[in-house]
């Protein structure tokens, strides 16, 4: 090669450089905090070169959030699952697309874990006010026992209805909404060509891309400290993660912990575990099955969790023993620094 092919080999090479820096500079970071949708914290960070596109997609993250809150919150007497609840033991009822899938997807969790995963866990679940500190007495547990069963939510797939085998059945989709709403929320950034981004719903939250190198670093909470401290930090790169804890909403009374996640068995709150986290390609996943450790234990659970390919999880069981699934051998102890380009995001 010639000095001057040399030199504009060089010099070509110099005006990439240069241009992709010009490039970075107009690229970031852009992240939002929002309260008050589902009742929980929702964090989005993504990476753009186009920071009003991307406060647009945030919008759109949001809007869609607010949506799925409107349809299938059980506060809101107006909400699609307000109405089943109200209606759906008279008789089928039509309902959308969009509950309809979610609702079968939930009814393939309660089979995959056994039952532990049940949405008519609330037709006791609505008797417990953890903000007042209220639980139902143990007969009026004893009398709505009976409606918690799955398999009492018959699905129509031809006419896309619901409706519930007996009286007193209620549903909740409290846990998995969030989840799926977190999966809704990467959809839509994908539709606005993002490639990097972070999601999360309160202790659901999904992964697209990496940090340019680097994979993001989720912590994971020790049930028995503050928010901010940290039992576990976990790499992911494209991947959901859930964590569900005892320590979410609940009180104590007694010496006993009474929480929201309910034994769909006993109509008492699960309390086989501290907490348990669910790694997953989606957050519907994710979140779907973190609860079934408190209701089944940590070794049963665990069998089910390892038979299921692409699941891992990360178990903390009553006496504060930390256990994993088999593909969770590299997790990271919670002392480990992580790169200065890497801050962690904190799965709740």
């Amino acid at each position: 090669m010639s000095e001057a092919a040399r030199f504009g080999l060089r010099l070509g090479v110099v005006l990439l450089a240069a241009v992709a820096a010009m490039t970075d500079a107009h690229a970031e970071w852009v992240t939002r905090v929002t309260d008050g949708i589902m009742g929980t914290r929702i964090t989005v960070e993504l990476w753009s070169d186009d920071e009003p596109k991307a406060q647009r997609a945030i919008d759109a993250v949001l809007d869609e959030m607010r949506h799925i809150d409107e349809s299938m919150s059980t506060y809101k007497p107006t909400s699609e699952v307000s109405q089943v609840n109200a209606h759906a033991a008279d008789g089928p009822m039509h309902i959308s697309k969009e509950l309809f899938d979610l609702l079968t997807t939930a009814r393939e969790y309660s089979v995959l874990t056994d039952g532990a995963f049940d949405i008519t866990y609330a037709s006791v679940g609505y008797l417990y006010d953890f903000r007042k500190r209220v639980r139902p007495t143990e007969a009026a547990i004893d009398a709505a026992l009976p409606a918690i069963n799955y398999e009492h939510v018959v699905l129509d797939p031809v006419n896309q209805t619901v409706r519930f085998s007996q009286k007193g059945v209620r549903i909740d989709l409290g846990g998995i909404a969030k989840g799926y709403a977190v999966d809704q929320g990467i959809d839509v950034l994908k539709s606005f060509g993002i490639t990097r981004a972070y999601v999360s719903a309160g202790g659901d939250s999904r992964i697209i891309g990496d940090r340019f190198g680097h994979p993001w670093i989720v912590g994971v909470r020790d049930p028995r400290k503050g928010p901010g401290e940290a039992l576990l930090r976990i790499p992911l790169v494209d991947a959901a993660i859930s964590t569900s804890g005892d320590y979410e909403r609940f009180f104590d009374e007694g010496g006993v912990r009474y929480h929201h996640i309910i034994d769909p068995h006993t109509g008492h709150s699960a309390s086989k575990v501290r907490s348990a986290t669910v790694i997953a390609p989606t957050a519907t996943r994710t979140d779907g099955l973190s609860k079934t450790a408190f209701v089944l234990g940590p070794d049963k659970a665990m069998e089910i969790y390892n038979r299921i390919e692409d699941v891992d999880a990360v178990i903390v069981k009553l006496d504060g023993t930390v256990v994993y699934s088999k593909g969770m051998r590299h997790a990271s102890p919670a002392d480990a620094t992580p790169p200065a380009a890497e801050p962690a995001a904190k799965n709740p």
